[in-house]
């Protein structure tokens, strides 16, 4: 089964490598519907996963100057506290196994929904942030830190309990605030929004007990060199 695993974490880093989406996206739904891991524990592992693969990617992006550190740092203002936030609140109402994972499986089921949307509808949303009159090209001019800002903390509570949002749903979301950025750029972006986001949320699953450390190691086994070659 640990090969398996190991196989499942070069193919994910590898999508993760090429297009900087799709670690929670695919490795979590895998992990629950293939492996049959617990939603709660699966999203708990996945995000530690996902915070030391994309930090590979992350530095390979900072490297190539294909990060916008000040987008990144406007999205942190936003995702950090709400992620840590979602931690606390699950801690202060102690949600016991069975409401932690029911809670987990309905934002999962959510947040899946929203990924295919965006997927689906990213070229309009991209055309739409490129037109030059009308209310977008206003919030561009006037609320555009704001709005990244309220993006990333919408982002940072999806991740934290689903651990899917920080690649699908926050290149989408760039594409939209700042559609002159390149491809590269974004996914650049996003990558290097992703790493501390998916720490934080990652290590506050730890102090809930819902991190599995040998099938993390498993996937991580095969998911570096994957998202290198990416």
């Amino acid at each position: 089964m640990d090969w398996l695993y190991t196989i499942s974490g070069f193919l994910v880093g590898l999508i993760v490598g090429v297009t900087g989406v799709g670690g929670g996206s695919l490795m979590t739904p895998l992990l629950v519907l293939f492996f049959g891991v617990s939603p709660a524990t699966a999203v708990g592992t996945d995000l530690l996963y996902a915070s030391i693969t994309k930090a590979l990617g992350g530095w390979v992006h900072g490297r190539n100057g294909t990060v916008e550190w000040k987008i990144v740092g406007l999205l942190s203002l936003g995702s950090l506290p709400a992620a840590l936030l979602t931690i606390l609140t699950f801690k202060l109402l102690g949600l016991d196994e069975k409401t932690l994972t029911g809670l987990v499986t309905g934002v999962l089921s959510v947040a899946l929904v929203l990924t295919a949307a965006a997927l689906l509808f990213k070229d309009r949303i991209q055309k739409l942030a490129r037109r030059e009159d009308g209310t977008v090209a206003e919030l561009h001019q006037r609320h555009l830190p704001a709005a990244t800002i309220a993006t990333g903390a919408v982002v940072g509570v999806l991740v934290t309990i689903s651990s899917i949002g920080a690649g699908v749903l926050g290149t989408v979301a760039l594409l939209f605030l700042y559609p002159r950025l390149t491809t590269v750029k974004v996914v650049g972006t996003d990558i290097a929004h992703a790493v501390p986001l998916t720490a934080v949320a990652g290590l506050g699953h730890m102090t809930l007990g819902t991190v599995d450390f040998v099938l993390l190691g498993s996937l991580l086994l095969g998911s570096l060199p994957g998202i290198y070659i990416g």
